[in-house]
């Protein structure tokens, strides 16, 4: 079955260049009318975004570029009216831009954690809120969030950077129940490759493996009609997997072994990945936990 995606139309953020740009590439290969953004300079103008519209008309296809800075609401409401007023809707956005400022947090300035906060999560927070609304109204949305394995899973010297990738995963857990009934579909995309973000963190043969274009099929699947929901996708390299959070089934210690104590004496038990499973959403842990405390205490 062949993934299309003609009359739709796609917000790719920092897509001047790197992983944006090939995401902004394939989706218009698609039939997809996309609007490049990437951080314009003092006029507001974006040569990087330009260059992309340019490829994307070369090749037969719509494009818009803007250089809207993400982390600054009203510039993301121009963008996004932008979009609206030339092509009457907004069916896709890909939060995509992002800053690096690594450094040992115990070394780190707390500006540079604040910026990448306000860049990462708080520019896909902008985005997310700008198009929320429409896609609300026309009942059909295609939200993408740039996740990491230095969120998942944590890198040294990336606190910053990590904190703001494990956000959207619960930003994505909320955004999908309050998106279902109007067929707003919100994934997270874990990408590896080899990007000016990256480059000298892999050796160089496998930089060249990691092709930022071997994500792109996963963003377009992602934003597809078919689209899954609530799930990260994990991609580089030409592999991919999926993502999950599971809770141990755990225990009640009621009524007598609730202390610091009986945790540890019970810590292997409590780490026992029998019976582990991912949960729906926040309400099933303590729905979980109040059936354990009133089987072990009798009460049903």
């Amino acid at each position: 079955m062949s993934i299309r995606l003609d009359g739709q139309v796609a917000i790719v953020t920092g897509a001047g260049q790197g992983l944006g740009r090939c995401h902004a590439l394939a989706l218009a290969e698609r039939g997809a009318k996309v609007v490049v953004n990437d951080l314009g300079d003092e006029s507001g103008k974006s040569a990087n975004a330009d260059a992309v519209v340019a490829e994307i008309e070369t090749a037969g296809g719509e494009a818009i570029g803007h250089g809207a800075n993400v982390a600054d609401y009203a510039q993301v409401e121009d963008m996004v009216k932008q979009a609206v007023d030339k092509w009457g809707r907004v069916d896709i956005l890909i939060n995509n831009a992002g800053i690096l400022r690594d450094k040992s947090f115990m070394k780190m300035p707390l500006d540079d954690f604040r910026l990448v906060i306000e860049v990462h999560l708080m520019g896909t927070v902008n985005c997310t809120k700008a198009v929320w609304e429409i896609m609300r109204e026309q009942n059909y949305g295609r939200i993408v969030f740039t996740s990491s394995s230095s969120g998942l899973f944590g890198n040294f010297g990336q606190s910053n950077y990590g904190a703001a990738k494990m956000a959207m995963v619960g930003l994505m857990n909320t955004l999908h129940l309050e998106g279902t009934k109007n067929d707003i579909r919100v994934n997270c995309l874990s990408p590896t490759a080899g990007t000016a973000m990256t480059e000298g963190l892999f050796p160089e043969d496998v930089f060249k493996l990691m092709a930022p274009e071997s994500v792109s099929p996963a963003v377009v699947f992602l934003s597809g009609p078919d689209a899954p929901s609530r799930k990260v996708l994990c991609a580089g390299g030409g592999s991919l997997a999926v993502f999950k959070g599971f809770e141990t089934e755990g225990m009640s210690l009621l009524p007598d072994d609730l202390s610091p104590e009986g945790i540890a004496a019970v810590w292997d038990e409590l780490n026992d990945e029998n019976g582990m499973r991912e949960l729906g959403a926040g309400f099933e842990q303590p729905g979980k936990f109040a059936e354990q405390a009133a089987r072990k205490l009798g009460l049903g």
